[in-house]
């Protein structure tokens, strides 16, 4: 069983183009976004990175309907593995 890899706030705001903080807590809070839930350990969040890589995919999908935000790249990039 494999354990899955937390991230920080701070390395998803990385991922996501250097977003500020008060950009992440946006996304955290528009429920259209449906943007994944960290979980806390010791009064620090997490997330699961499997769930925000997902999130960045399902951003492409919706973005040929209604674009959001600049993270297309970043996903080729992650899939790229680079």
């Amino acid at each position: 069983m494999a354990l899955e890899r937390n991230i920080t706030s701070k390395q998803i705001r990385d991922m996501l183009g250097s977003i500020s903080d008060m950009t992440l807590w946006r996304y955290l809070h528009d429920p259209y976004l449906n943007f994944p839930k960290p979980i806390y350990i010791k009064k620090r969040r997490y997330w699961q990175e499997t769930e925000v890589i997902s999130w960045l995919e399902s951003q492409k999908q919706t973005s040929s309907r209604q674009p959001q935000h600049d993270c297309i790249w970043l996903i080729e990039l992650i899939q790229s593995g680079a």
